[in-house]
């Protein structure tokens, strides 16, 4: 890959609004009465402006799970300590999570970046070991990530997206691993949509009572520590962490590819964020999977005008709820291809009366 300090992002094409005649008359003339499939004419028809064709694909889609630590983990944020996050990874390439469970569902592979793991892996054939730090510094008392790092954190996740993009995917499932990256992406929430970090924090990994109070308490010094931020790249310096960094990088990356981006849930729409403030026009190849069950993550998804496919009070991470929420992505490229039109049948079309 290029030089990571001399990162800048991908130019990213604007979709083919020209083909929108030819794919509504495509989708009006199926079997079926016009409008009828809801939704996934929506995503049929969003699918050809993204890839600029008239029959897109959804080729080798690939789960991308960015794994990464956090300093201000020891600092009580998650109700699990920092060491889950290695074990975690290892429960990812043995296939046990909770996202290689739902995506073998789908015949989805499933690939691990260690972003920022604070402990050495073991090599895997899938793992892709792009490890900035060993874990970002504790941002109560420091900034997690240096803006050097922060530059390399985001080549790499645009670098793995161009490699796939030559093995000829054409949509990627970014998730995410690492303890305490909800409060990052709280952190985040707060600084990019000028909201109360109390409105933010969410319950994570399952903070409760106590629990959930601390959290909020070392989060409001976290903020206190770094002073008003409105700026992404100085969010991600201040806040981190490494995996939500890569992630964003890979969603730039894949909307210059012409490729779907598939965002997951709270943390990974975090990320989304990042991107959109970085480049708007990145907005345009996200589907945005699921409505998490941390609440906060409503307010997210109102400031990026996202309507997601599913709501199942889901907060697993991981890219799960990108993974489940796959099928009806397929069912939009499938009765586009494959669906018979009324000529092709010989059925009698409307009447118009």
């Amino acid at each position: 890959m290029t030089n990571p300090l001399s990162w800048v992002p991908s130019p990213i094409p604007p979709l083919a609004h020209e083909l929108t005649p030819g794919l509504r008359a495509r989708i009006d003339h199926k079997t079926k009465p016009p409008g009828s499939l809801g939704r996934l004419e929506e995503i049929a028809l969003r699918l050809g402006l993204m890839q600029g064709t008239l029959e897109p694909s959804l080729a080798n889609p690939v789960v991308l799970v960015f794994a990464g630590d956090h300093g201000f983990a020891r600092e009580g944020v998650s109700p699990f300590p920092p060491e889950v996050t290695p074990q975690m990874v290892l429960n990812f390439l043995s296939g046990g999570a909770g996202i290689n469970v739902l995506a073998r569902l789908s015949n989805l592979p499933v690939k691990v970046i260690d972003a920022g793991v604070a402990s050495d892996l073991p090599d895997h054939p899938d793992l892709l070991k792009r490890k900035v730090r060993a874990g970002t510094r504790n941002a109560l008392h420091e900034p997690a990530l240096t803006c050097d790092e922060v530059l390399s954190c985001l080549a790499h996740g645009a670098d793995i997206v161009r490699q796939l993009a030559a093995q000829g995917t054409r949509a990627v499932l970014p998730g995410e691993m690492g303890i305490g990256n909800s409060s990052a992406a709280a952190l985040i929430y707060s600084a990019l949509l000028d909201e109360p970090i109390h409105e933010c924090v969410g319950i994570g990994a399952g903070h409760q009572g106590g629990g959930l109070a601390r959290k909020r308490d070392v989060l409001a010094r976290v903020q206190t520590r770094h002073g008003r931020i409105a700026e992404p790249l100085a969010a991600l310096a201040a806040y981190g962490g490494c995996e939500i960094a890569m992630m964003t990088g890979a969603m730039l990356e894949a909307a210059a590819q012409r490729m779907v981006v598939m965002v997951d849930g709270f943390i990974a729409t975090a990320s989304a964020l990042l991107a959109v403030r970085l480049q708007p026009a990145v907005r345009d190849y996200m589907v945005f999977a699921h409505a998490s069950g941390d609440r906060p993550h409503e307010l997210a998804l109102e400031a990026l005008d996202a309507r997601p496919l599913l709501s199942l009070d889901m907060r697993l991470g991981e890219a799960s709820g990108a993974a489940l929420a796959w099928p009806v992505m397929r069912a939009a490229e499938a009765f586009l291809r494959d669906m018979a039109t009324f000529d092709s049948a010989g059925v009698s079309g409307r009447t118009n009366r």
